[in-house]
């Protein structure tokens, strides 16, 4: 199996991943659902033969060593993939997720005013959270490009593996990956500080350590963006405070409060007609917000929200329940991503009465 050849026709077929494990037929993510690609199943030698070929001897140490890698493979004028690599049952299973070449604008994601006016914000933290495959990283390089156009500075990036590639534009943009230029999330944001960046980007969030200088950095007067695998605004919060032992969960109250500038959660859902769209939930930390999370009472900020429009604010379902009149997802499809599915309305307007 040529795993260029492969990766260019699921590219030409509009899909978004590849998996390739032993005892299966090559499938590729499409619209969402993962669909086989013939009907011959691979073997342990065309996985692992795969698998060396997108790995350098040093890359297949560790992954010898750990049974498990991250990293990426280009294929130029196609496209460029994030790849992992894993033991399953014995053999080797790879998961190529396709990046694509041109990074989306704002109007090719659909993203509100208020992601400009955050991702222009002298300082703070801005998170965008959802779960694995929900585009996070998408919306994160259109707002990085959108202040690589705007501002005049230095964006420092963490990132595991490297998904798209920036280029000086207005700004100096350093990426560093995870592995290969650094060791890890804390050691590169340790050094950080000492690099003169005026916007950090964190690719995972993914400890106490990571989020405690995360918040840090922020404190210091830098715009930081991260990412967690969080389904809504309010659980974000949550999630990031729950993170820390009870003794010092009021000091990172107090922290999160101080510099949280917004958070924007999202899902993917397949889109009529073919293709998939973004829904968005935002919250934007005005004074009101920013007390609730001092005080520890962020279940009211849902009453926010609902009531934030004019600060760019929205719950989930209001975004699902717009796409539903563009007719742009369907109602079952809304009610299976909403957090409040008794807040999805009908084409027309009417509530969904569950039986």
């Amino acid at each position: 199996m040529n795993v260029d050849a492969f990766l260019t026709k699921m590219v030409e077929l509009g899909g978004s991943d590849a998996h390739l494990k032993v005892g299966s037929p090559p499938g590729v993510r499409i619209a969402g659902k993962i669909v086989p690609q013939g009907t011959v199943p691979l073997r342990p030698e065309h996985t692992e033969t795969i698998a060396r070929t997108l790995l350098n001897e040093q890359q297949w140490e560790v992954f010898a060593e750990q049974n498990d890698i991250d990293c990426s493979h280009s294929i130029p004028g196609v496209s460029r993939f994030r790849v992992n690599i894993m033991r399953q049952r014995g053999s080797i299973s790879l998961v190529l997720r396709r990046i694509p070449e041109k990074i989306p604008s704002f109007a090719d994601l659909g993203l509100p005013e208020v992601c400009k006016t955050l991702a222009l914000k002298p300082r703070g933290l801005v998170l965008v959270t959802g779960p694995t495959g929900s585009g996070k990283s998408t919306t994160l390089a259109a707002m990085i490009d959108y202040i690589n156009e705007n501002e005049q500075g230095h964006i420092l990036t963490m990132e595991d593996p490297i998904e798209f590639m920036h280029a000086d534009k207005k700004c100096f943009v350093n990426q560093r990956e995870i592995g290969s230029d650094t060791k890890d999330f804390t050691q590169a944001l340790r050094r950080a500080l000492r690099q003169d960046p005026d916007v950090i980007l964190i690719g995972e969030m993914r400890d106490l350590e990571t989020i405690s200088l995360a918040v840090t950095a922020a404190e210091t007067g830098h715009l930081v963006f991260g990412t967690l695998h969080t389904s809504s605004a309010i659980k974000t919060v949550d999630r990031i405070v729950n993170v820390f032992p009870p003794e010092q969960q009021a000091q990172i109250r107090m922290q999160l409060a101080g510099t949280l500038q917004g958070v924007i959660s999202q899902t993917l859902l397949p889109k009529i007609g073919g293709g998939r769209v973004a829904a968005l939930e935002i919250l934007v930390a005005i004074d009101a917000v920013r007390a609730m999370i001092r005080e520890g009472k962020t279940p009211q900020m849902l009453t926010a929200m609902q009531t934030g429009a004019k600060f760019g604010m929205a719950l989930l379902e209001e975004h699902l329940n717009r796409l539903i009149a563009a007719k742009q997802i369907t109602v079952e499809d809304a009610i299976a991503k909403a957090n409040m599915p008794q807040l999805i309305k009908r084409p027309g307007g009417q509530p969904v009465v569950e039986e």
